[in-house]
């Protein structure tokens, strides 16, 4: 694939038209067409996507420890020239380390709790699915047999199918 390549979503009105739009580019003469390789192929992500709240979350967790990280050099470097910042530089990355916690612990509690709220997918075991199945049959099966009970009763029969 050269560059001058683009994908084209199947909803995106290309209809019969390929999904790979090819731009002016030179042809490889030299290598056979058999042997040209893919530059680039998209695979399907191993994972799932993070919940909205719990990547937001960890976003806010990864600036706060980069801020910190950033406040602990400085201090450092601060203490080894021995500038007077050394000391509220030092003040700060203590106060930013007990904030980084504070964010890192609330990526976990906000994973935990988005799981309890809707990571649970409530699937019937197959005995239960069976059970349930077997009572709405008989059920279904009750039914029938009320309704041909009242069929009789309005006809005026007394439950015998012929009379003599």
């Amino acid at each position: 694939m050269g560059t001058a390549e683009r994908r084209v979503a199947p909803g995106d009105g290309a209809g019969a038209r390929s999904a790979v739009r090819r731009g002016p580019e030179a042809p490889d003469r030299d290598i056979p067409a058999e042997e040209r390789r893919v530059l680039w192929v998209e695979e399907p992500a191993r994972r799932r996507r993070l919940p909205d709240p719990v990547r937001t979350a960890a976003v806010r967790a990864v600036i706060i420890i980069s801020v910190t990280l950033i406040q602990a050099m400085v201090a450092f470097f601060c203490t080894m020239a021995g500038s007077w910042l050394a000391f509220p530089m030092v003040i700060s990355s203590i106060v930013s380390t007990v904030v980084a916690t504070w964010g890192a612990l609330d990526v976990w509690v906000t994973r935990q709790v988005w799981n309890q709220r809707y990571g649970v997918v409530s699937d019937p075991s197959s005995t239960a699915r069976a059970l349930r199945r077997e009572r709405r049959r008989a059920r279904r099966q009750a039914r029938a047999t009320e309704r041909a009970q009242a069929r009789i009763r309005r006809r005026g029969g007394t439950g015998r199918l012929s009379h003599p």
